[in-house]
């Protein structure tokens, strides 16, 4: 039988939520309607989804099973409507360039500067995505092509390095090391850092605050929850935490906020930048873009 539309999805966010008022804020529809549709949709397949209790809901056993396949199918759709888009956009000669939180042309515009020149039908569209989360497929699903310090692997994605900027110290400008013109790692690994969104690939995040150097985590981390360049900053500029960035992100957001400082970090292993897409979102204008900078590396 043919769901209606959004059934599926009602019925993925009532069942992740464990209950309808909450499912229908985050839909951002009203109550009784996503009720509704919910009850319709069990009427429909003549099985219960849900038990309701006072509290909110609870899965059935059936509603455990029909909630596996309603989430491939879910993702089925929406990837056959991405799919689509990126289609359109390589027919019209044009690239979703994801970045975090600096845009490559901001700090680095030669490359960009020369594909333009090269490929002018080509048009670029920056979009700043959130910190890499995994799988990264999912990550890169609304844009072709991201740039960025290494995201986690995945078979589903392919990955080309282009650089490499040494880290560096952002702190609030009242901190004990905001004086300081140059910080070795030692200086910095008890330092508190500031806390990512679990959201966040950890390992992408322990980049931040030197895990790689440490081996482990910090020892003491803020409440914070960021997931992009700005709750970075609000956090930096409001606490007394400090984070590492690549040069570039980090020399931007300090730019703007007055409050943040950034400190040279001498011996901290650089960021390895890279340019990432998906395997099945190569469409000619990311293949020309490839082909462009292959060709800067062999002058």
């Amino acid at each position: 039988m043919p769901f209606k539309p959004n059934q599926l999805r009602y019925f993925i966010a009532v069942a992740e939520e464990g209950q309808i008022t909450r499912a229908a804020d985050q839909l951002h529809i009203a109550q009784p309607a996503l009720s509704h549709a919910i009850t319709q949709l069990e009427s429909d397949l003549g099985v219960e989804l849900l038990e309701r209790h006072p509290r909110g809901v609870t899965l059935t056993a059936a509603g455990e099973m029909f909630l596996a396949k309603a989430r491939v199918a879910v993702a089925a759709d929406i990837d056959a409507l991405e799919t689509a888009r990126m289609l359109a956009r390589g027919g019209a000669q044009r690239v979703e360039f994801g970045f975090v939180v600096a845009a490559p042309g901001l700090h680095s515009p030669g490359p960009l500067k020369g594909l333009a020149d090269a490929h002018p039908e080509i048009e670029i569209r920056y979009r700043e995505l959130p910190f890499p989360f995994t799988p990264t497929r999912s990550w890169l699903s609304e844009v072709d092509v991201a740039a960025c310090h290494v995201p986690p692997a995945d078979p589903q994605v392919w990955s080309r390095p282009i650089g490499r900027e040494p880290r560096i110290v952002l702190a609030p400008k009242d901190h004990p090391l905001a004086g300081r013109d140059a910080l070795k790692v030692a200086d910095v690994l008890d330092e508190t850092f500031i806390g990512f969104d679990p959201s966040t690939d950890q390992e992408w995040a322990g980049f931040w605050s030197l895990d790689d150097h440490r081996g482990v985590p910090p020892r003491r981390v803020t409440t914070d929850r960021v997931a992009n360049g700005q709750e970075v900053l609000a956090s930096l500029a409001l606490g007394t935490a400090i984070t590492t960035a690549p040069a570039a992100v980090g020399t931007l957001l300090a730019g703007q906020q007055t409050g943040v400082v950034t400190i040279p970090l001498d011996d901290a292993q650089p960021s390895h930048v890279v340019l990432v897409g998906r395997n099945d979102r190569r469409s000619p204008p990311v293949e020309t873009m490839l082909g462009f900078f292959l060709s800067l590396d062999g002058d």
